[in-house]
């Protein structure tokens, strides 16, 4: 567990997947030299040439509010076109409840983006149907994903092909009466005390992070702006799952900056090891401090 202020962190996570190093199209292999003291093992194998990604939830509490930051992939959800995704069956929820949370505990979802392995908690399987899994929870996403992503609208973005992933885990949540839904711009201030919205596009059009701030202290949830932290010191490499790499770039390496100015806690949604850290200023470039405190 972390602490921030008033506010304690906890990472739930789904799974962990293995990925090759094909995922950057910039790869170098000499680049893990330097950092293989480290790097190597809870990060990357050279052996196998895979990273260890992991797909887990944050979870946020300030003793009033349970927020949950990301929801995976989900258990039983047809993905033809991400195999890694397809028909999971793993005890998120179990994993949920072993830090104290039932899914009817939680009064907020954040969704940073609406790529499929960020929504797909957000409904269940009920007899035919997809429902809320969070059912008192309101869930806040960003407008500019939820009209990338709708079939509805056009549905313009179509990284992973078919876009079942909204259909079956977003749509319920817009079309159901009795939850509510936030469509946020990414960038406001205090949306909840002490908890303020980034916009961080690139890797996603609409995605956003969020900044947690009490006493002092930051913690900043920068999404998939990062999906390893060998990125912190080539921040030119883009993944192959970023939508638009220029940008995916640029962002990066405004979120490197602030991380390094301001000392806060990054805590990214796939890093491996401890799952979160700190950027420190090296040289003319930038270096990874992994946090000590989350198992």
């Amino acid at each position: 567990m972390i602490r921030i202020g008033r506010f304690t962190i906890d990472c739930v996570e789904e799974i962990v997947l293995r990925e090759p190093k094909e995922l950057y199209a910039d790869w170098d292999e000499s680049a893990v030299d330097p950092i293989a003291d480290w790097f190597v093992g809870p990060y990357y194998d050279p052996e196998s040439g895979t990273f260890a990604t992991s797909i887990h939830s944050w979870l946020v509490r300030d003793g009033e509010r349970t927020i949950v930051i990301d929801t995976g992939g989900g258990n039983g959800k047809p993905r033809p076109a991400s195999g890694r995704f397809d028909g999971l069956n793993q005890p998120y929820l179990e994993e949920l409840a072993g830090k104290g949370v039932h899914a009817e505990d939680v009064t907020h979802v954040l969704l940073t983006h609406l790529h499929v392995d960020h929504v797909g908690w957000n409904t269940r399987r009920q007899g035919d149907a997809w429902v809320p899994t969070f059912t008192n929870a309101r869930h806040v996403m960003t407008e500019v994903e939820r009209d990338w992503r709708d079939p509805e609208r056009g549905a313009a973005g179509k990284p992973e092909g078919p876009t079942m992933p909204f259909v079956d885990s977003v749509k319920p949540i817009l079309d159901d009466d009795s939850v509510d839904v936030d469509l946020v711009k990414g960038d406001e201030q205090e949306f909840l005390p002490g908890i303020s919205f980034m916009q961080v596009p690139g890797h996603a059009p609409g995605m956003m992070a969020i900044q947690v701030q009490d006493g002092g202290e930051e913690a900043l949830f920068i999404a998939d702006v990062m999906h390893q932290p060998i990125q912190i010191y080539n921040p030119d490499w883009s993944s192959r799952y970023c939508e638009d790499k220029q940008v995916a770039t640029e962002t990066r390496k405004r979120v490197l900056e602030h991380a390094a100015e301001t000392g806060c806690l990054i805590l990214p949604a796939h890093f491996g090891g401890t799952h979160c850290g700190y950027v420190r200023k090296d040289g003319a470039g930038y270096a990874y401090e992994a946090s000590k405190i989350m198992p």
